[in-house]
């Protein structure tokens, strides 16, 4: 039986026409060539599939916006004081029509020479107007943010990649010092400051260019301890290369995605910072106004007007959430495998 089988295989004979390619055979022949992109292409098209991190840089681009138009915009000044129009509600026109922001929700009502003005959000007991005042705080927070953003890029940046490179005694002497000034709380730090300086702006700017920049230190010596035996490393060295050359030709394009991570990591914990300074006591000085002194006004008088806490509360939730969504994103965009880990 298996003979035959055999046989009747050996007599079969293929045709030309017996076999076809399915589809075009210009197509088949041809190479699919994938067109070449950018890292930063690459980088903003995984940005773009994040939706949590598109609307988080849209609100933050629009509080920025606000921040900088609305005070400008406004026939009140953050420091107007006006005592007859201490508590009163928030008003907005045409939304009060509807029974909220109608100004009811004050200690004093809209009456007499009042009648016809409007407090977005109210005014609190110095009768100064919270809207400005909320919007001028902002741009105090979002000044703030900034600094510390350039603290650690300029100072933790460049320490740590210095250290990371060289290596050896300069290493362990730059670690070392790193390590004394991480084990200083920073309250104590903004505490001795303020026995020398006034509370201002700047007293704590300078204890964020005294503190913060650890973190950044360290990420960036460990990304640089990662790559600097690394080929590319040797060949420069091999060719002559100095050492600043490298850290700054070689190292720094190689590294400059987690430096981006991490100063945007960096921004929502510079406005927390400020407002937790605020709320203790530390902060700005009137009749100057962030975020965090906000709160802690409002929060003396809250069992009597209640939205002179929540609306500073809800804007720097809002920013502080906005900013960690982009910086979510933008970790996954730049290191898509750290999204795993």
């Amino acid at each position: 039986m298996a003979i035959m089988e055999n046989k009747e295989l050996e007599n079969i004979v293929f045709e030309p026409n017996d076999f076809e390619f399915i589809g075009d055979i210009e197509k088949i022949s041809s190479e699919a060539v994938t067109p070449a992109t950018s890292f930063l292409r690459d980088v903003w098209t995984r940005f773009k599939a994040n939706k949590g991190s598109i609307i988080g840089g849209i609100i933050v681009l629009i509080i920025i916006i606000c921040a900088i138009i609305f005070p400008m915009l406004s026939q009140y000044t953050y420091d107007g004081v006006d005592a007859p129009r201490q508590f009163l509600g928030p008003r907005i026109p045409f939304i009060e029509n509807i029974g909220i922001f109608n100004g009811k929700s004050g200690v004093n009502t809209y009456e007499g020479i009042y009648a016809n003005a409007y407090h977005f959000f109210g005014t609190d007991h110095l009768g100064r107007d919270l809207w400005v005042r909320v919007w001028s705080g902002c741009r105090i927070s979002l000044f703030v943010a900034a600094a510390a953003v350039l603290i650690n890029v300029f100072i933790g940046m460049i320490y740590g990649m210095v250290s990371g490179y060289f290596g050896g005694k300069v290493d362990n002497l730059m670690q070392r010092f790193q390590e004394i000034v991480n084990s200083i709380p920073t309250l104590v730090i903004l505490t001795l400051l303020l026995l020398l300086m006034k509370p201002s702006l700047y007293t704590i700017i300078i204890a964020l260019a005294l503190t913060e920049w650890v973190g950044m230190a360290r990420i960036t010596r460990a990304q640089v301890l990662k790559i600097k035996e690394q080929e590319f490393i040797l060949a420069s060295k091999t060719l002559g290369a100095s050492s600043f050359f490298i850290i700054f030709k070689e190292v720094l394009p190689n590294i400059f995605g987690q430096i981006i991570i991490m100063a945007m990591m960096s921004i929502p914990n510079a406005i927390f910072y400020e407002a937790t300074l605020a709320m203790i006591g530390l902060g700005i000085p009137g009749p100057q106004a962030s975020l965090g002194t906000l709160i802690n006004d409002g929060f003396k008088s809250f069992l009597v007007t209640p939205f002179l806490l929540v609306i500073p509360v809800v804007v720097l939730a809002i920013l502080m959430l906005s900013f960690n969504l982009m910086a979510d994103g933008l970790r996954d965009a730049f290191d898509p495998k750290m999204k795993e880990m």
